[in-house]
């Protein structure tokens, strides 16, 4: 079960960049989770910009980071 998901955009100066931090109190890990939130805000994005720049590239989906904290 996920307990929280936060999504943090930024513009920087070749685009936009895009985290988020999924926290979950089940067993098993949210790297799924965390990536499809990732997916999802850059798609947006791409919706809501498509008309301006046509040329617009999503890339470099990545999971940075992963841990596991003691409940």
């Amino acid at each position: 079960m996920l307990s929280s998901v936060e999504v943090k955009g930024e513009i920087t100066s070749d685009g936009i960049r895009i985290n988020s931090v999924v926290k979950s109190i089940g067993k098993t890990g949210v790297e799924m989770e965390a990536l499809t939130a990732v997916s999802v805000a850059l798609l947006t994005v791409y919706d809501m910009c498509k008309a301006v720049d046509k040329n617009m590239i999503l890339e470099d989906i990545r999971l940075t980071g992963k841990s596991k904290a003691s409940l």
